[in-house]
């Protein structure tokens, strides 16, 4: 880098990529490095808590809209009106779909404007990185959490006692082991297919509908099992 005496600043590289900002100044990565790093620290914490912000009230919108219930009316064996609620949304659709959307949102984002900056070129690495990141963060990190803060308050009670499906009081179970296995499942699959699609660096436009379709194919056995499930719960 070189300065001259009216003020311009040439920069010389031998990197391939150079950066080309439309936010950061010329020469901005060159000042002082810890200066940098509280710069960025508090950038990223600022955007942080913006996206969290966004994210909550996104959130409070798509739960407002699974809890909505509409009123039917039927008539029983004695010819009297029987008043009942039902949820519009079914809640095993609504945690695939809206709640899912809601939770992912930051990082549908970050691939919509990766995607459109080098729409033509080869994409960098955001995209994955975000996808792969949340990916395992909810397969380790939401779940563990999840099973350790599950409620044992029935620790005072007798060991041998024992619900009325047979499991011991104070065991953590799921309750609808078929739609858990049918996402775990497919989650799984997702990243055959995923390693698939990009082992010879490009997806066709074939792939890209199937992968759509497979989302579909997802809800639709979610749904089934879902239904199964209640069916059995009446009979019981």
């Amino acid at each position: 880098m070189k300065e001259y005496s009216t003020g311009q600043i040439v920069e010389y590289t031998n990197l391939e990529e150079f950066c080309h900002s439309y936010i950061l100044p010329p020469a901005f990565g060159q000042r002082n490095h810890i200066g940098l790093f509280f710069i960025y620290f508090f950038m990223i914490v600022y955007l942080f808590i913006g996206i969290s912000i966004i994210s909550d009230v996104f959130m409070d919108s798509i739960e407002v809209i699974t809890s909505q219930t509409r009123t039917i009316i039927s008539t029983n064996a004695d010819g009297e009106n029987v008043i009942r609620k039902t949820n519009v949304w079914n809640p095993t659709l609504a945690n695939l779909t809206l709640m899912a959307l809601g939770s992912s949102a930051p990082e549908i984002i970050l691939n919509i404007y990766e995607t459109l900056i080098t729409f033509g070129e080869t994409p960098g690495e955001l995209g994955a990185s975000t996808i792969v990141g949340s990916a395992a963060f909810n397969f380790f990190v939401i779940s563990g959490i999840s099973i350790y803060s599950v409620s044992e308050d029935n620790d005072e009670r007798d060991e041998d006692e024992i619900e009325e499906d047979g499991t011991p009081l104070g065991v953590k179970k799921i309750y609808d082991l078929g739609v858990f296995t049918i996402t775990c499942t497919a989650s799984m699959l997702a990243y055959i297919w995923a390693f698939y699609c990009l082992m010879d660096y490009e997806v066709t436009v074939l792939e890209a509908w199937l992968t759509l379709g497979y989302m579909f194919v997802l809800l639709i056995l979610a749904y089934i099992a879902d239904k199964y499930k209640a069916a059995q719960a009446k009979k019981i």
